[in-house]
């Protein structure tokens, strides 16, 4: 079974661009997530684990991918598991963002923006990978 390597040739600028609000967003998140738990653990407060895992699994093998000296050449596993896992987690966090706006508007705006940072810049870096 051939392991299919995928590259991409975005600029140090561009990625800079899209790293930084990107790791604003799974940050904010998460801070939310806990924060959320540790005030009262509910059905809404407990669905907000599930991105934040999605989030944590992809920046930590983002994390990996950075040691291992892979930044711009990943195999097809290692693309879906850090960008495209959050990438996942950021789209899946809008729906529960938008279900906690009635308990706590502050938080669910923080993590309504939080989460659609993630998404769409790890989605952005996550396009620009192509199959070679």
């Amino acid at each position: 079974m051939m392991n299919t390597e995928y590259r991409t040739k975005i600029s140090d600028k561009r990625w800079i661009a899209y790293d930084i609000p990107g790791n604003i967003g799974w940050i904010t998140w998460l801070v939310c997530t806990v924060r959320g738990l540790r005030e009262k653990r509910d059905l809404h407060s407990i669905a907000a684990m599930v991105p934040a895992v999605l989030m944590m699994t992809g920046v930590v093998e983002l994390i990996s991918e950075r040691i291992d000296g892979l930044d711009r050449i990943l195999s097809g596993k290692r693309l879906f598991r850090g960008f495209g896992v959050l990438t996942a987690g950021g789209l899946l966090g809008i729906p529960i963002a938008l279900l906690g706006l009635k308990k706590n508007k502050k938080r669910a705006a923080a993590m309504l923006a939080g989460s659609a940072l993630c998404a769409f810049f790890a989605g952005l870096l996550f396009a620009g990978y192509k199959k070679q």
